[in-house]
């Protein structure tokens, strides 16, 4: 069953340039941004979380001498940098697009205001959710799922750069690790699946919030993903017995 309105979560290594591991690689910018447009002309509403990471992130090794809130505070910054790049691509990709953030910096981004953002998706725009949840200590894959459940989201989606998504174990360490392609919220949590993080999992939980992690590196797979179709791994309630 396709999503109606679902709130798709990119990583900011998503945009960095895959030599390099850090900045924003144009190209990639522009072909998820062609991608996301595309099913947003469809008739799906597409609101957008992005990650810092390849800019700055407050856990990082080089952030391990500042104050956590301080090194927090310029990871959100960093995020709002990735969503003006993706908003000025998706907008040469011919669809409107919005960013609101949840750290006030009204030059470049409008303040974030729920029944705003729910007006511009049913206007058909595309929304990019900057600046993480406004808050120290909360990631962005926080931000995803608490976004997700203000607006009435149907599912979160998790767009991993090479990752065709959730694993047994990092597979990079252990050659039988397998791939799942459905587990339950409890087991992500009670196994330490890295799927997102333990806050975002239950918010995701509470709410009855599907989340689809997948490969985002792969053709094709955003629009799949978008229209619920099975690509990368489910995570949800499970069934009822």
């Amino acid at each position: 069953m396709s999503q109606r309105r679902v709130v798709l979560k990119l990583s900011g290594e998503a945009f960095a340039d895959a030599g390099l591991g850090y900045g924003i690689d144009p190209s990639t910018v522009d072909t998820v941004a062609r991608e996301i447009s595309l099913v947003a002309k469809q008739g799906f509403e597409v609101a957008i979380v992005v990650g810092g990471g390849n800019i700055f992130r407050g856990i990082s090794e080089a952030a391990s001498e500042m104050d956590r809130a301080s090194a927090d505070y310029m990871g959100m910054l960093a995020t709002v940098i990735n969503a003006v790049a993706l908003r000025d691509a998706l907008e040469r990709a011919g669809s409107e697009c919005r960013v609101q953030s949840a750290i006030t910096i009204q030059e470049v981004a409008e303040p974030y205001i729920r029944l705003r953002a729910i007006r511009h998706l049913e206007k058909g725009r595309i929304v990019i959710f900057a600046g993480g949840t406004g808050n120290p200590f909360f990631t962005t894959d926080s931000a995803a799922a608490l976004r997700a459940a203000e607006i009435g989201a149907d599912a979160v989606l998790m767009a991993k750069r090479n990752v065709d998504g959730v694993y047994s174990a990092d597979p990079a360490v252990d050659p039988d690790a397998t791939l799942y392609s459905e587990l339950t919220y409890m087991h992500a949590i009670s196994e330490q699946l890295r799927v997102m993080d333990t806050t975002a999992i239950t918010m995701c939980m509470e709410n009855d919030l599907p989340i689809r992690v997948f490969n985002m590196a792969v053709e094709g797979n955003i629009s799949r993903a978008v229209r619920g179709e099975p690509v990368g791994t489910l995570v949800d309630a499970g069934r009822q017995l």
